[in-house]
């Protein structure tokens, strides 16, 4: 009898461990679910959420700490920068400005590269080995360093920024979806459907894209951290979204002197920054652990 008792305690106590062990596990989900879902609503109602506009200034109220430090004010609740702008309002329309840049490169760069990654797959012989020997030479080369060229030789703006960040991001979904498609290509009912007569454009559309989705899900949300951190490097060097629209990258860069006697200025876009980045690796990791077949059975 009391052999029993220890025993049902003992799978009590694992059970709990198992339960906790969940929540645990499932933090690395809902935690960046939250954050990111966050900026989405922030990016959308920015004109309703933020309580003053983005380009308003107050000389007199310039460099006003936030409003639990002393000289603040609940006014501004963030404080405010070197030019008396309202840093919570400032950051709520730069979620707008970084989410929308990133989300328009990762489209693109999805876009483009699942294509040809799909295409080079399929065909294979001379037309995937010339693919491929583009993707290498897309790889090899800096993308950061060459989307700051870019910018530079078109001068900065919201498209050019766009067309800096996809100019070389659709290279590294090429490669992964390629290699998905080769192990979908050599399937049972892909063959079925080439002896079947399916035309192979119907094959690729039907049959392979859908059975890459898990990894294409999984590059797009490690790159929306990604390219968030790029297009603020880029602003944050003044080659990205030109002024007064913000950005957090420009927002950090604004108080960059100003460290000293004006912390907050840089300091709350730069935790946005790092929350998101973190968010979106998180959450890639996760979806990754569950999408991946190979992992799953690990």
């Amino acid at each position: 009898m009391i052999a029993g008792l220890f025993k049902r305690n003992e799978e009590k106590q694992y059970r709990g461990m198992t339960r906790w062990g969940r929540i645990l596990r499932n933090l690395g989900m809902i935690l960046p679910v939250i954050v990111l879902t966050l900026l989405i609503v922030t990016a959308i109602f920015a004109d309703v959420l933020a309580p003053y506009p983005y380009d308003e200034t107050s000389l007199p109220e310039r460099r006003m700490p936030p409003a639990w430090v002393e000289g603040g004010s609940s006014k501004h609740f963030l404080g405010t920068d070197t030019l008396g702008r309202d840093i919570l309002s400032r950051a709520i329309y730069g979620a707008r400005v970084s989410l929308s840049v990133s989300l328009l490169a990762i489209a693109i760069t999805a876009i483009i590269g699942t294509a040809l990654g799909i295409f080079s797959a399929y065909m294979g012989g001379r037309i995937d080995a010339f693919v491929m020997r583009v993707v290498d030479v897309a790889l090899s080369f800096p993308p950061l360093l060459l989307a700051i060229l870019i910018a530079v030789s078109l001068g900065p703006g919201y498209f050019t920024v766009v067309f800096a960040l996809s100019a070389l991001g659709w290279a590294g979904y090429a490669r992964v979806i390629r290699g998905e498609s080769l192990r979908v290509r050599n399937s049972d009912f892909v063959a079925q459907a080439v002896i079947n007569g399916v035309p192979a454009w119907r094959i690729m559309l039907r049959h392979i894209f859908p059975n890459t989705l898990n990894v294409l899900i999984i590059g797009i949300t490690l790159n929306v951290g990604t390219f968030i951190l790029a297009e603020s490097g880029m602003s944050y060097l003044g080659i990205g979204i030109p002024p007064p629209m913000p950005s957090w990258g420009s927002m950090v860069a604004d108080g960059r002197n100003d460290l000293d006697r004006a912390w907050w200025i840089s300091t709350f876009p730069g935790i946005l920054i790092g929350m998101v980045v973190m968010s979106g690796n998180f959450l890639g990791d996760w979806l990754r652990d569950k999408l991946d077949p190979r992992l799953r059975q690990l």
